[in-house]
């Protein structure tokens, strides 16, 4: 499977889907953005450094401070494959924080979701 285009997509550009996402559901950019520290390591100064860098996927998660040591923990399919079994280290990363967004849409407590 070719993953470049993903990887030179703009996390900026698929940010505010995220945010739409977790809105339509009832829930907040706030809890959004929480995941995103979890996930990653950034905090709000250096996560809009990024979007305001355009930094795509690639060099995102490249950048990241540190990605949590507890993603093991991130299980589950998201868009028909199994988080856990990807084999592309990048392309694994954009899925954990695709399924974090899609567990906090479908209602999940915020404990639950940063595996707690």
């Amino acid at each position: 499977m070719d993953n470049t285009r993903i990887f030179r997509t703009t996390f900026a550009s698929v940010y505010p889907l995220y945010i739409q996402k977790a809105e339509r559901k009832g829930r907040t950019k706030a809890e959004v953005d929480e995941i995103i520290f979890w996930l990653t390591g950034y905090n709000r100064q250096t996560l809009q450094q990024q979007i305001d860098n355009k930094s795509d996927f690639k060099s995102f998660f490249e950048l990241a401070p540190q990605i949590n040591p507890n993603v093991s923990k991130i299980t589950g399919v998201i868009c028909g494959y199994r988080v856990e079994e990807i084999e592309d280290k990048l392309m694994q990363k954009i899925r954990y924080l695709d399924k974090l967004v899609d567990e906090l849409a479908k209602g999940k407590t915020m404990e639950k979701i940063l595996r707690k």
